[in-house]
């Protein structure tokens, strides 16, 4: 008998070895994978074996072997990364400003173990621990704030839904809000302050370009009075420093007149002392007497022409 029973479970394992290449593992009516004894996992697929009703393994992609009957093949997890679109859902803002709002959510299966037996559906916990924190985190915001700061409500929400699901083995790597939508008075009232805020804009635009313009004429008129005061000031320098080249002219040829007059006058005293040292003889005293006087108008005569002729030069 247990002869007969181990050539069936060889004919079993025979059979799984040749049918498992060219044909995927059969599934049962829940959708899970049947024990064909031999089985091959997918890429990115982790399928939690049960031996007995218990926990037994993890299977690994690629060659698997289970023992029939006894293990079974109880929870297939995706290793992939899921989307999700969280359905869209009503939100009260901190100004009482109600919303309608939906998102996409992004999450991967880190640890098969815990999304297996760590919570009953994961995609259907995760997305309603999205809307609960969405509505969570809209309520400590106002209405402009939700539109600025998308980004930073975004990084709040994947932080809380880590924190809660990190015991289930799930991890949200991101969130993104797809639509806001606001109700239409709302709407009508934003679009009136956007307005009003582009007026305001291009009004203080316009008095920064008249102010501009009022200093750069301002400058220019400036400049002008500083380049003329400049002009003028190099224009009394020049002046003044012809005057006071003319002056020094004046003063060097009336210092050069004195100083030839002074060479002319002690050079005819010196001859007139030399005449005066070489005396004549007594005999002809009579003569020189009479000679010298008649000599001295001409001396004098001499004397004025070099002074006219010191001047004349």
């Amino acid at each position: 008998m247990l002869a007969r029973a181990a050539r069936g479970t060889g004919g079993i394992l025979l059979r799984g070895f040749l049918r498992a290449p060219g044909r995927a593992p059969r599934r049962a009516s829940s959708g899970l994978p049947r024990n064909t004894v031999v089985l091959f996992v997918p890429q990115q697929e982790a399928w939690v074996v049960e031996r007995m009703g218990r926990f037994h393994r993890i299977l690994e992609p690629g060659l698997n072997i289970l023992i029939p009957v006894l293990d079974r093949i109880r929870y297939v997890q995706s290793l992939k990364e899921i989307v999700i679109n969280v359905p869209e859902q009503s939100a009260v803002t901190l100004d009482n400003v109600t919303l309608q709002i939906d998102g996409v959510l992004y999450l991967r299966i880190m640890d098969p173990y815990k999304a297996s037996y760590g919570v009953e559906d994961p995609e259907y916990a995760v997305t309603q621990l999205a809307q609960t924190t969405m509505r969570s985190e809209l309520g400590k915001l106002s209405l402009d704030k939700v539109f600025r700061e998308r980004e930073s409500l975004n990084a709040s929400i994947v932080d809380a839904i880590n924190q809660a699901a990190d015991c289930w083995g799930i991890r949200c790597l991101r969130y993104e809000i797809k639509d806001i939508h606001v109700p239409p008075r709302v709407k009508e009232s934003m679009q009136m302050q956007v307005e009003a805020e582009r007026r305001k804009r291009a009004t203080v635009l316009e008095s920064e370009g008249t102010r501009e313009s009022a200093i750069n004429v301002a400058e220019g008129k400036k400049q002008a009075q500083i380049l003329a005061s400049e002009a003028e000031k190099a224009e009394q320098i020049n002046q003044a420093a012809g005057e006071a080249s003319a002056v020094l002219a004046k003063a060097k040829a009336k210092a050069e007149a004195i100083r030839i007059l002074a060479a002319a006058l002690t050079q005819h005293a010196m001859g007139v002392y030399g005449a005066l040292t070489k005396a004549p003889v007594p005999a002809a005293q009579d003569l020189v007497s009479s000679g010298s006087s008649r000599d001295v108008p001409g001396t004098d005569t001499s004397l004025d022409e070099e002074l006219d002729r010191v001047k004349l030069s």
